[in-house]
């Protein structure tokens, strides 16, 4: 039963932007804050953000001043907007419900000339 799914992932130039998108059943999206995470190849998975159900929105240091994260109650989906991506931006980037243990598989990310 999948229930959040990213989407939005792919290589972009140094400097590039990038949307992913989180999709999630109307039964979580209701109901949760949405986290976006990532995970870098031999590193441990890193949260960048969050968004409540009124919109709320709170950033790790690391994603501060170049991501920003939205929703659309209207779709049931929330984004991550990247801006001026920089190569240790390489990442599987994941989405999860807040205090729950749903995951979507992620979508990678690959910032190189």
């Amino acid at each position: 039963q999948v229930q959040v799914v990213e989407s939005g992932g792919g290589l972009v130039q140094p400097g590039g932007s990038l949307r992913l998108s989180c999709a999630a059943s109307r039964s979580i999206f209701s109901i949760y804050a949405m986290d976006w995470y990532r995970q870098a190849p031999g590193k441990q998975r890193e949260l960048l953000g969050s968004i409540t159900t009124g919109g709320r929105t709170n950033y790790a240091d690391s994603a501060k001043g170049r991501f920003t994260i939205s929703r659309d109650d209207a779709k049931n989906t929330v984004y991550l907007q990247m801006d001026a991506l920089k190569p240790e931006d390489t990442a599987v980037y994941y989405c999860h419900a807040w205090g729950t243990s749903i995951w979507g598989r992620g979508t990678q990310v690959t910032v190189s000339s």
